[in-house]
């Protein structure tokens, strides 16, 4: 089937479809750090101390990663429209609740709340995608904004929390998701249609969901952990030898279970498992250069929120160009074996680029280039990896398929900035160690030599990501096809979503 033998109004609906799913997408991102440019401000008119902080993160981190899977697998189950408006609906009431926050404990509570209906909102709104776009030109098109989305939307955080910091208070960082929120509703129940579930319903995974839920939830918790108490911190590493032992029961049970959450098939594929591993090591990276590029612009460099911000406008706007191109020409073409690496490999030139930046640096000739240029590596694998990690998976578990992918981002991002936090942390400590007595400059200098760490360990991970997706991705050709999906895989799911 062709493109030009779909009806203008089916493809133009669409279209639409995506614009709403897109909005999903961009809330559910941004939330991430959108909140973290507002925390000075909600500390200061709130009254809660440094230690209480993290938790306006981590609680919706813990429930987002956590319920990831069983949000994705509740979309297969009750239909996608209805779970897709039901998470729009439950996020909106969330952010509109922390808005509204008089105490910390409310706060944290509604934080939390966003994340359970994310986790949610999250993988249904990728499953719409992968079920209404089934012709192979325009899934390319379609997968190309979603992942510029989903790549981009951390920056968009940055420099919307700013604005909205600046000009009015740290409220409107939640309030404005209520605003994206409506306007998605209105076009879920005007452009999403329903499908009447043929055949029987299955059930659901209990087992299985306490499993991997509680899996998932000790390993971000054991990460957040070593973050702010050590990797020495009995939790951590309790936290984390719970989380592996919960995972090894949970696949020992997903092969015997007669309806499992995850089929062992959709994350043995070896294209879907090389994709989830490489949004896995790109997410771990890229949280980093977030945080670390945020560090240096405002406290080296004396950058206003709005100013840092604006700083990550030219990376995304390479990720945006490069996402299109790789979708609509190079990856039909060369698939994700050639692209993904060459991302990654972008990624390590631009993560050791930015270990020159120094205190005399200045923007456009020394942070501009290397940021465009890490933008165009994301533009490079995000969409190809999240195409790939969808592709040709029967209808029936394409809400949970789709939840791996943001498992997989999520669970790299909280790898990534504990493990690079810490390693930054050891740097300055052991430079200050070696260099007393401690002045101003110094103190500088320190921060420096942490941030130069980070951005080379952030390097390793994209190397690492190199070696991995051009070793486990099939040739072009081999296996399922991006320019041309089989002809089962394309009966197997409707022209339109759930």
């Amino acid at each position: 089937m062709s493109s030009e033998l779909t009806p203008p109004a089916t493809s133009r609906r669409h279209w639409i479809t995506l614009v709403v799913v897109g909005l999903a997408q961009l809330m559910v991102v941004l939330d991430g750090t959108v909140v973290n440019i507002a925390l000075p401000s909600a500390q200061a008119d709130l009254g809660f101390s440094d230690g209480q902080r993290q938790w306006i993160i981590t609680a919706y981190s813990l429930a987002f990663a956590s319920l990831l899977l069983l949000g994705g697998r509740l979309s297969d189950l009750i239909g996608r429209k209805r779970t897709f408006v039901i998470g729009l609906v439950g996020f909106a009431v969330a952010s509109a609740l922390g808005g509204a926050a008089g105490s910390f404990e409310l706060l944290v509570g509604a934080r939390a709340l966003q994340g359970v209906f994310g986790a949610l909102l999250a993988p249904t709104a990728l499953a719409v995608l992968t079920t209404t776009f089934t012709i192979p030109k325009e899934r390319a098109r379609a997968f190309g904004v979603f992942g510029a989305i989903a790549g981009a939307g951390g920056a968009i955080g940055l420099l919307l929390g700013g604005v909205l910091t600046e000009a009015l208070n740290w409220r409107w960082n939640l309030y404005i998701n209520v605003f994206i929120a409506v306007i998605a509703i209105i076009g879920a129940f005007l452009f999403v249609p329903s499908i009447t579930r043929t055949g029987p319903r299955p059930r659901l995974d209990v087992p299985g969901t306490i499993l991997v839920s509680g899996a998932l939830f000790g390993l971000v918790y054991g990460f957040s952990n070593a973050e702010t108490e050590g990797w020495d911190a009995p939790v951590t590493w309790g936290m984390l030898a719970a989380a592996a032992i919960l995972l090894v029961a949970f696949v020992l049970w997903q092969r015997r279970a007669s309806h499992p959450l995850l089929p062992l098939s959709i994350v043995l594929d070896r294209n879907r498992s090389a994709a989830y591993l490489s949004v896995l090591i790109a997410g771990a990276g890229m949280f980093g250069i977030f945080l670390f590029v945020t560090y240096y612009l405002q406290l080296t460099l004396g950058y206003s929120p709005i100013q840092t911000g604006l700083a990550f406008l030219p990376m995304i706007g390479m990720l945006v160009l490069a996402a299109q191109l790789g979708t609509n020409l190079l990856v039909p073409r060369f698939g994700p074996k050639v692209l993904v690496p060459i991302g990654m490999l972008l990624g390590v030139t631009a993560m050791i680029w930015l270990t020159f930046l120094d205190a005399s640096s200045v923007y456009v000739a020394n942070v501009m280039p290397p940021l465009m240029l890490m933008g165009f590596a994301m533009g490079t694998i995000m969409p190809a990896s999240m195409q790939t990690a969808t592709l040709g998976v029967d209808r029936q578990f394409a809400g949970v398929a789709s939840a791996m992918v943001n498992t997989s981002q999520q669970v790299g991002g909280s790898i990534g900035t504990a493990l690079l936090n810490t390693l930054a942390a050891t740097a300055m400590a052991d430079y200050l160690a070696g260099h007393t007595p401690v002045t101003p400059g110094i103190g500088v200098d320190a921060a420096l030599a942490s941030y130069s760490t980070a951005y080379a360990w952030g390097a390793g991970f994209f190397l690492v990501g190199a070696i991995v997706s051009a070793t486990l991705f099939r040739r072009q050709g081999q296996g399922l096809s991006l320019a041309h999906p089989p002809a089962d895989a394309r009966a197997a799911e409707p022209v339109v979503a759930h």
